[in-house]
This record gives structure tokens, sequence and C-alpha cells, in this order.
């Protein structure tokens, strides 16, 4: 029974791993996919081995976290109780994952950890509460970030990333950056028919998926392992092996299809816009996996949408008009309207924008919309932590 009950909690894990790497692979490099510079096999390759890199130098304080610190009495991760918790995490992702739904993995697997601990009276109320307000600061954080980013220096970052989604007509053009496996170790060549600044904005959306994979991998790992460790089911490095294993699985198959359609709310976003939220919550996760604490990218990433969209829409600016020798006020229609060399179209004062003027603010910056996506993203968490509270309070889960 023992061995069966192993068995299943290793499935579980993969299964976490699976869908992790399903839904990490397309906000990683979703911009590089769409701008032409990569393919979905190199995206998939990159995924995989920046993934692993995180979750082997940094992924291992998280994990410790999750199956040491949270919970007072480490004992009561059984292995049935260990199973039931990677039930609940694999069992919700797949829900959210199925629902479109852009769930937070880390609160996820959180809850239902907390869950245990709650219902068995061995919660460590301390470190949830780090975890929680390490939760609660590093959105706001990022929000003022990008917001700051949005309203000062989006177009001269705009300017400087000589890349464009790419269209229906380059649907089957060939990648800018591909795979040259002559030699013993395979490299990537960009396409020397390129320019100097399409080569600089190619190497750029790739370093950044990479530093995305690499951000996922230092707090996602854990995850999918974290149960499992606890109950001295496998040696730390092969659990870490296995759920990065998991992840490359769902990189190389079900994350295929979400890398060509795009269909993450960081991928829609122009393609600097990707970038810069890219940048600033990997950073921040990563800052947060180095203490150990469990961040959600999901979160940090949609609250650094919401910054850089309400900067550059309350953003003022004035351009000196050498014609007339005065100062003009630089509307929202404007900014929108810069093109890669940073140029922009005149536009009409602050306040007297016409109808015209009205969809490229509401695309900016739409309150309704990001705080239903907020509260969304908080949905699948919270019905998981309840659901493991009453799986683990009234059922008999918890033993050996």
């Amino acid at each position: 029974m023992s061995e069966l009950l192993l068995g299943i909690g290793v499935l579980a894990a993969v299964f976490v791993g699976y869908n992790v790497g399903g839904s990490t692979t397309g906000p990683a490099f979703g911009p590089a996919i769409g701008a032409g510079v990569i393919g979905k096999g190199v995206a998939a390759a990159l995924m995989s081995g920046c993934f692993l890199l995180g979750a082997l130098t940094v992924g291992p304080e998280v994990v410790l976290t999750l199956s040491r610190d949270l919970l007072r009495d480490p004992s009561v991760f059984t292995l049935r109780s260990s199973v039931a918790v990677l039930l609940v995490i694999g069992g919700a992702l797949f829900l959210g994952n199925y629902a479109g739904v852009p769930a937070s993995t880390s609160m996820t697997a959180v809850g239902a950890i907390a869950a245990l601990g709650s219902a068995t009276g061995t919660l460590a109320w301390s470190a949830l509460g780090e975890i929680v307000v390490a939760w609660l600061v590093a959105p706001v954080v990022g929000f003022w970030v990008a917001g700051v980013v949005g309203r000062y220096w989006y177009p001269r970052l705009a300017a400087w990333l000589a890349l464009e989604e790419r269209g229906a007509d380059r649907a089957r053009a060939r990648p800018m950056v591909t795979v040259v496996s002559s030699g013993l170790v395979p490299w990537l060549r960009i396409r020397s028919t390129d320019g100097r600044r399409q080569r600089i904005g190619a190497a750029a959306v790739v370093g950044v998926g990479c530093l995305m994979a690499y951000a996922s991998g230092t707090s996602n790992v854990a995850n999918a392992v974290a149960p499992l460790y606890a109950i001295d089911a496998l040696e730390l490095d092969a659990l870490i092996l296995l759920g990065s294993g998991a992840v490359a699985l769902g990189a190389f198959t079900i994350a295929r299809r979400t890398l060509e359609t795009l269909g993450d709310d960081l991928t829609r976003l122009p393609l600097p816009a990707a970038i810069i939220v890219a940048v600033i919550s990997s950073v921040l996760v990563v800052a947060l996996s180095a203490v150990g604490i469990p961040a959600s990218f999901v979160v940090i990433a949609t609250t650094c949408i919401i910054g850089l969209g309400w900067g550059r829409a309350t953003r003022t600016t004035t351009l000196a008009d050498a014609a007339r020798g005065e100062d003009t006020p630089v509307s929202v229609g404007a900014l929108a309207a810069d093109d890669e060399n940073g140029d922009s179209e005149p536009a009409p004062p602050i306040g007297e924008e016409t109808a015209s003027d009205v969809p490229a603010t509401a695309e900016l910056f739409d309150p309704a919309t990001t705080a239903r996506v907020l509260v969304v993203q908080n949905l699948v968490p919270a019905v998981a932590t309840v659901g493991a509270f009453v799986l683990f309070r009234f059922a008999p889960v918890v033993g050996a």
C-alpha cells in the first residue's frame, strides 16, 4: 500500500510540474514567439534549461519553507497527507488551466499546506504571516516601479526595442534565432540579414524569457516536490530533477498550443510592455525566492501590468515646439501612437480629446477589467484552501 501511495504521490508531483510547464512557458516566451524571434521548440528547450537552473540554485530555499517552516510539526506530513496535498494542488491548477483562469501556483500550494496545518493545529502562523506580508508588499512594489517606467521611460524603451509582434503574413516566417546543431554543443544563431537594432531587440526578448523561466524555477519547483520532500520520500536533488523534468514535459507538449495563440494577459501586451512587466516581475520573484518566500508570479505580473498602464495613461509631458516657441501638452493618444523611432503624432491637449482619443486611454488602463482579473486570480487558491481544510479536518487523511 505504501508503494502504491508513493507512486501516486510521484505522479501527482509530475502532474503539478506538468501544469506549471504548460502555464508558464507561454508568459515567458510568448513575446519572443509573437515577434518571430524563436520557434516553439527553442522556447520549450530554453524554458526547460532555465527552469532547472533556477530550481537547482534558489529553489531549495522555497522547498525548505513549504516542507519545514510552514508547519510547527512537520510530522503531520505523512505519505497520505502529502499525496492529498499534491492532489489538491494539481486538481486546482488543472481546473484553473481548463477554465482559462490565471491562478497562482504558489498561492495554491501554500493554501493547501496551510489548510493541513490549520486542520491539525500545527500551522506556524508567524511563517504564514511573513509569506502573506510579502504577497501584499511585492505587488505594490511592482505596481509603482512599473508605473514610474510607464510614466517617464516607456516611449524611449519602446523606441529602443525595434521588434514588433509577428503579423499573419509572417506566421510561417523563419524565426530570427535558430539552433545550430553542428559540433558537440548546440548554440543559437541570429539571422544575419537583420540589422543591429533588430538583433539587440531579439537578444533582449529572448533574455527576458530566460529570466522569467529562471524565476519560475526558483519558486514553482517547490510547489511540486515540497510535500514529498517533507516525508523524505526522495533526496532533494532527485525531487528537483523530477519536478523540472515534468515542467519540461509540459513545455514541449501542452505549452506549444498556448505559445502560438499567446492567450495570456502578459503576452497580449505590446512587446515593449511585455518585456518591462517580465523584468520587474522576475526580479521580484527571484528576490523573494532567495529568502525562502514562495512568490506569486501571476499576481505580481498582473499588478505590474496595471501599474504600467496606469503610468502611461496618466503621463503628461511636453514637446518643445521649435516653430511656435512654446510647450504643447501631449495626451495619452500621442503616447499610444509612438512609433519605433520614438516619434509621435500631434494630439490635442489633456482634457480636450475627442471621442476618437478615448479608446487609447481605455486600452491602457481599465480599472473594472483589472479588478475582475485580480479577483479571479485569487479564486482558485481560495477554493483549494477551503477544500483542503475540509478534507483534512473531517476526512481520515492525516495518518501513517
